[in-house]
């Protein structure tokens, strides 16, 4: 090839090889920029609720106060009787007619109004002073829950804070601390708390309630149930930064209605995996598909 050709190629040749590479380098900018593949996981972000902090009791409801009702003397009969158990009485209401050996007649009348619990007087029968009681009151119709707490809640719980009651046989009812324990049990370590009860409705003496009293409320960062993992190294979520999976150690406070507060190791806006899971590892990449608003 003649020099002067050769001359004339070169610049062509640079100039098609410049603009080859000019072409390739965007391709080779955005190999490097595409995130790394992953598995799709759903993610949420991290945010504040409230959760009530409940103490919870368990127990059985008594009578708050029973009056036993006698006649004043000895050797009376019951000649009538006015009165059945579960009946609501008043102050002064006569209760039954007695009848002395001399004759004449006795009436025995409630000393408080309540509800008549239980009674032994049957006509033709015997009463006196000293023997069984003909009738038992439960004063103004007042019940107690009365259950045992764990000395770490008896320290949340003060007299008059509300309570909500679920009794079986009579539904849920309102009530209030009334009462606490100021020794505990030394072997169980649980301590004795009175619950009155606030109803119209006819509650069974030595039947079985529970009650939620609300003792305070906190506020923080909070993920779902089943965000958390439980394991030897503690408990964790799993985060997603940089299109990666970042394990999480956190403490955790309340939980309600499947929402559990972390009250360190997570801020708010922290990307969660949704449903944590061992197959997931620190640094896995992934491909985030944000949860949807109802949860699906």
């Amino acid at each position: 090839m003649p020099a002067f050709a050769a001359r004339d190629l070169a610049p062509k040749l640079t100039a098609l090889i410049t603009a080859g590479l000019l072409c390739l380098s965007p391709a080779l900018a955005a190999e490097e920029e595409t995130p790394p593949k992953g598995a799709a996981v759903t993610v949420l972000k991290a945010a504040k609720s409230c959760f009530a902090n409940i103490v919870e009791v368990s127990g059985t409801i008594i009578a708050r106060e029973e009056t036993q009702v006698r006649p004043e003397r000895m050797g009376l009969k019951v000649a009538e009787v006015m009165v059945d158990a579960g009946d609501s009485v008043t102050a002064g209401q006569v209760l039954a007619r007695l009848t002395p050996p001399e004759g004449g007649q006795i009436t025995v009348q409630a000393p408080v109004g309540g509800v008549i619990s239980a009674t032994t007087a049957s006509v033709g029968a015997m009463a006196s002073a000293k023997g069984e009681a003909l009738f038992s009151i439960i004063a103004r119709g007042e019940f107690d829950l009365v259950g045992m707490v764990p000395t770490r809640d008896i320290a949340k719980l003060q007299v008059n804070q509300t309570a909500r009651i679920k009794v079986i046989g009579a539904g849920e009812v309102d009530g209030k601390v009334r009462r606490l324990s100021t020794t505990v049990e030394p072997n169980s370590q649980l301590a004795q708390v009175f619950l009155g009860v606030t109803t119209n409705r006819r509650l069974l003496v030595n039947s079985s309630g529970r009650a939620q009293i609300k003792t305070g409320q906190s506020c923080g960062v909070s993920v779902p149930l089943t965000a958390i993992l439980y394991g030897s190294a503690g408990t964790v979520v799993q985060v997603v930064r940089r299109a990666r999976v970042e394990t999480r150690r956190v403490e955790t406070g309340l939980m309600s209605a499947g929402q559990v507060e972390i009250t360190s190791g997570l801020t708010e806006g922290d990307i969660v995996v949704a449903r944590a899971g061992a197959l997931l590892r620190e640094g896995d990449p992934v491909r985030a598909v944000t949860a949807s608003a109802d949860g699906k």
